[in-house]
């Protein structure tokens, strides 16, 4: 098959078309140069704007296109004038933050939690624009994302059938380091690690890049998922104490970790979420329709993410 990536040079999207290319797929990546990945040779790299993308990334047309970085509704909008009858099928990426758990958790709405794990048909949030107070200004994507916003427009159009990934917590190794605050006293030797005790308790599903890239396989190279949606991510869910005890088993750090109330941290290390609201996510639909499967031992992965911790520290 054609397949064309736009994005695909961050954390998930090497490791998805490296895949796909070793699975003798015709793979080109469309990006606008922000991050570089390297590719296999034969696969083809194109520059520009997703907006705007020049003759040679329609023609010829591809057969599924993967859309990696797709956070606005404008932006939906202009990926399906674009792509709408010319390409066969489409693969977006989106998030668990569109569930109403997330909502919650964020204090951005009132209400009990719900009922977990959280399955494809889970409630969304109904507020919008999760992450505009964080925008450094009112022009930048953040002031405009929402992933709910994106799965509306895309799912609406039949002449681009697509399929919905919500991605979890992705976890290294990266540049991006999820781990960084707990992961550095461990392997500094501290004796103690003090963490704040309603987040110990709390449960987020995660996934390992290379893991998570396999979702984006699937989907592609399944044309029975053209109009479904799936969780992707670990199948069970631990605490995130008993996630940085998996941490320290594997590094092999001798220290305790030590759950504490928020007032006993340092305010920057206080996390200001209502952790009664968990985000876990049920997988067993894309494991059941696309036999979804981790590629890499859950023990290896740990042992990854430290490893960039040790090489950055």
């Amino acid at each position: 098959m054609r397949i064309l990536v736009l994005g695909g040079t961050a954390l998930t999207g090497p490791h998805a078309v490296r895949r796909l290319h070793a699975l003798g797929h015709e793979v080109t990546v469309f990006h606008r140069g922000d991050h570089e990945a390297e590719f296999p040779a034969g696969v083809r790299h194109l520059y520009g704007d997703f907006a705007h993308p020049p003759g040679e990334v329609l023609h010829p047309a591809p057969d599924v296109v993967v859309h990696m970085w797709l956070m606005t509704e404008a932006d939906a909008h202009a990926f399906l004038e674009t792509f709408s009858g010319i390409a066969g099928r489409a693969v977006v990426i989106s998030s668990g933050d569109v569930y109403r758990a997330y909502g919650r958790l964020q204090r951005q709405e009132p209400g009990p939690p719900d009922l977990i794990p959280l399955t494809e048909d889970a409630p969304l949030r109904e507020s919008r624009y999760p992450y505009r107070g964080q925008a450094p200004n009112p022009d930048h994507w953040m002031a405009r994302y929402d992933k709910i916003l994106v799965e509306q427009a895309v799912m609406s159009r039949s002449d681009l059938p697509a399929t919905i990934l919500r991605f979890p917590a992705v976890v290294g190794p990266s540049p991006y380091r999820r781990f960084e605050r707990w992961l550095r006293p461990m392997l500094r030797g501290a004796a103690e690690l003090p963490i704040q005790q309603r987040w110990s308790e709390w449960r987020w599903t995660h996934g390992f890049a290379e893991d998570v890239a396999e979702s984006v396989v699937l989907a592609a190279t399944h044309p029975a998922a053209a109009g479904r949606i799936y969780n992707v991510g670990e199948s069970q869910t631990p605490t995130m104490a008993e996630r940085l005890a998996d941490f320290a088993r594997v590094a092999g750090w001798r220290g305790r970790i030590v759950s504490v109330p928020a007032s006993e941290l340092p305010q920057s290390d206080r996390l200001p979420y209502d952790f009664a609201h968990h985000l876990v996510y049920d997988t067993t639909r894309i494991r059941t329709e696309l036999d979804y499967r981790e590629v890499v031992p859950y023990e290896e992965s740990l042992s990854r993410a430290l490893e960039l911790e040790r090489v950055l520290e």
